[in-house]
């Protein structure tokens, strides 16, 4: 009896643990920019503000999402779940350009910049003759 109560148990414990998720899952969990419907946005993530004027001549308009545990504590982790999804939407990381909590991605000639903090993170897309 003991160990039918185990199997009847453990089985069902496994099965749902094992993590079989389906790619529409996974799709579900982002939406996109409101700046850029190109660039995925997880979406749990709040939108705090829209930038269109900025006093740096290389950004073109920004945005800052906020979501909790992104880049860990004091914004020093990469996220490396969502960079894989900009990957996977075709983005392409710029990691010469790096600037330390920035990450540059590139795609079909637009680049935008990321930059990671403490729970928020700001997306700001660059203009076409921006200087790195």
């Amino acid at each position: 009896m003991y160990k039918y109560l185990l199997a009847f148990i453990w089985l069902p414990l496994i099965l749902f643990t094992s993590g079989c998720t389906s790619s529409t899952q996974e799709d579900q969990e982002y939406g996109i920019s409101s700046i850029n419907a190109e660039i995925p946005i997880p979406k749990n993530a709040k939108e705090i503000e829209v930038t269109t004027t900025s006093s740096n001549p290389n950004i073109k308009i920004g945005v800052k999402y906020e979501l909790d545990n992104i880049g860990g504590e004091q914004g020093f982790y990469r996220p490396e779940s969502y960079f894989n999804k900009l990957e996977d939407a075709g983005w392409e990381e710029q990691e010469d350009k790096r600037l330390g909590h920035v990450q540059f991605f590139e795609k079909e000639g637009t680049v935008i910049a990321i930059e990671i903090h403490e729970d928020t993170f700001d997306i700001h897309e660059m203009n076409k003759d921006a200087e790195f």
